[in-house]
């Protein structure tokens, strides 16, 4: 049986390194406030008589005295005719405000002038610790997404640092590694946000994919602090796999029949959710008591699919009762351990200290027995698609198509034919006038049709670019960015979500409204338009044209140079070399060498021009955000 360095092992090694990342102090660990449970009876009542619409309102906001000594008081003053519990909280409590409020748009900047304007509104500074506030403090700069989020969300952060790179800010990425690599020293993994009531559970599981970004708009050797810190999230999530036997599932992880090993979500609480309480509470009470324990998980777990709500976790798409999100095997999330593994064992090879080669050959190992399982398990030859599984039964979910099928052409898992027969089906079903519907169902969920979803698209544009459909990819982004940019002049914002179905209505569905901000929006944006500048800088309409591997990882080059046209390129590193097989490393080398080798001067006049605002910029502060080029 192959054996993975154990959790206890990694986060000891990690321990014992201390600040391996990062030269700020991080900030002491103290009690941390924990509302659900610290204000006693004073929660439940807050949440379930609606003084705030949101129930995250009250799970953000600040005691102003001892929470202990609140809820003391609380019990006292509650009796009495007259007692209002809304100016009890409005006296006890400091309130928290959206992040952005009070930002106005320039009406007359282009939506990239906007965008890059955003960052400073959007990062917020190292914490300082605080036993009074829900917030687990970081020790280094960081972007959150905006409006009610106001703390940094894991899955969102890639999407986020794509757009950092394309504005120069690989400054930024790192903060954010940095800050990632201490929760997994301090809290053994990475939570949905950086708050006392995420705790239980993590999210999509990117950190691999966005220390491949770093590694690629830097160099291999500047992600190599972060790699026992992967390791150590890797064994957060295969926690338990060695002790399973055949049809046994723990946690995260799920043994088939046939010995192989693939991965859900999951939550260890089965509560109500402590930031959406009163809809979790009022829901489970439809329900038989013996079941509200299953609800209560099912829907943690789905908050930890970062897809919450959407038919694709619903037996029943217009019933949010029938959740079944701990009975699947989602595609996406494997897709995601396949290269984290993959990483893992590159950066292994790269780093060569003893022992490294067999532990990369382990790791390598894994990620292919990995992709076997799931090529195995999910993709359905006779639709031509890749399904979730319910793995009691290996019944593919084959009523509900998703997006997320995508994710095995985004990392390189899907044979030829199979990335092939994928785009075709995405294309013909999945792409609206806007951009990739999430799924083909309208239930009324957010992550459900007619939304358009920033990461999705991006997974799904550059999913398809790899598997040679590039004219798909281009006709994909050509109409998403159109979007974004309809939206940005109509209404001078950015925002989380899209109809993509009708270009005139604002996005709805799920248990907020539409947030304005919005971090990942603005990075894929960026992102996108980063890759459509540098093609017109070589004088090109499409990778192709420049004899590209049709590769994410290679996207990614693109917008590196983007980010530095007048410095060097990043070699093939092994992190960029792992993530397929079908990737050219020797290629890319040498296009990398050809790239290096051109004075500023012969990269164009459109590059020259860039180049000269590169070197204007290089003698700023550190903290500037890059000046644009102009509008796209």
């Amino acid at each position: 049986m192959l054996r993975l360095p154990r959790p206890a092992a990694v986060l000891g090694l990690l321990t014992a390194l201390g600040l391996a990342v990062g030269c700020r102090a991080a900030p002491p660990v103290t009690a941390r406030y924990d509302p659900a449970h610290d204000l006693g009876p004073l929660f439940q009542d807050v949440q379930l008589a609606g003084v705030f619409p949101d129930s995250k309102t009250f799970v953000d906001a600040r005691p102003l005295l001892a929470p202990a000594a609140i809820a003391g008081r609380y019990t006292a003053a509650r009796g009495p005719t007259g007692f209002s519990l809304q100016h009890f909280v409005e006296q006890s409590f400091e309130l928290p405000r959206p992040v952005g409020e009070g930002f106005h748009a320039d009406p007359t900047r282009s939506m990239e002038d906007h965008i890059r304007a955003l960052w400073p509104v959007l990062t917020r500074r190292p914490d300082t610790a605080d036993a009074r506030s829900s917030l687990i403090p970081l020790p280094q700069p960081y972007v959150v997404p905006g409006g009610r989020f106001r703390e940094v969300y894991y899955w969102d952060s890639y999407f986020t640092m794509l757009g950092l790179v394309a504005s120069g800010r690989t400054d930024l990425v790192r903060s954010m590694l940095d800050n990632f690599a201490y929760l997994i020293r301090t809290v053994g993994h990475i939570p949905n946000g950086n708050r006392t009531y995420y705790l239980s559970r993590s999210q999509p599981p990117f950190f691999g994919a966005m220390i491949g970004l770093y590694a690629t708009a830097t160099d291999t050797a500047q992600a190599l602090p972060y790699l026992d810190a992967l390791e150590a999230e890797h064994a957060f999530w295969m926690d338990g796999a060695e002790r399973l036997a055949p049809a046994q599932e723990y946690r995260r992880v799920v043994r088939l029949p046939d010995g192989s090993v693939l991965n859900r979500y999951w939550d260890d609480l089965a509560e109500p959710r402590p930031e959406s309480y009163r809809p979790d509470y009022e829901l489970a009470q439809t329900l038989p008591a013996a079941a509200r324990e299953a609800f209560y998980r099912n829907v943690r777990a789905t908050a930890e699919s970062g897809w919450d709500f959407s038919s694709r976790w619903l037996r029943d798409p217009k019933d949010l009762r029938t959740l079944e999100t701990t009975e699947l095997l989602p595609v996406d999330l494997n897709c995601l351990l396949f290269h984290a593994e993959q990483t893992i064992a590159a950066l292994r090879r790269f780093r060569a200290h003893p022992g490294d080669r067999e532990v990369a050959e382990q790791f390598a190992r894994a990620a292919e027995a990995r992709r076997q399982a799931l090529l195995n398990a999910a993709y359905e030859p006779n639709e031509g698609f890749f399904f979730d599984v319910r793995w009691r039964t290996g019944v593919r979910v084959t009523d509900r198509p998703t997006i997320a099928a995508a994710a095995p052409l985004y990392f390189g898992l899907a044979t030829p034919d199979q990335g092939r027969k994928v785009a075709a089906r995405l294309e013909r079903l999945f792409l609206k006038p806007g951009g990739f519907v999430p799924t083909l169902i309208a239930s009324g969920q957010q992550w459900d049709a007619p939304n358009g979803w920033a990461p999705l698209e991006w997974l799904a544009i550059e999913g398809v670019r790899r598997y040679g459909r590039a004219d798909l990819a281009d006709t994909a982004r050509a109409r998403w960015l159109a979007l974004n940019r309809r939206t940005y002049r109509a209404t001078g914002k950015m925002t989380e979500k899209y109809d993509v179905v009708d270009l005139r209505r604002r996005a709805g569905g799920g248990e907020y409204p539409t947030q304005d901000g919005f971090g990942w929006t603005n990075g894929v944006a960026l992102a996108l338009l980063g890759q459509k500048q540098i093609l017109r800088a070589f004088g090109a309409q499409d990778q192709s044209a420049l004899g590209l591997s049709r590769s994410s990882t290679y996207a990614v080059v693109i917008n590196a140079a983007w980010d530095n046209p007048c410095g060097k390129l990043p070699s093939c590193s092994p992190v960029a070399g792992s993530i397929s097989s079908a990737n050219s490393p020797s290629a890319l080398a040498r296009r990398s060498r050809l790239w290096n080798s051109r004075s500023p001067s012969s990269k164009s006049p459109d590059m020259a021009s860039v180049c000269a605002s590169q070197k204007l910029q290089a003698r700023k502060a550190p903290s500037s955000p890059a000046t644009p080029s102009g509008d796209l």
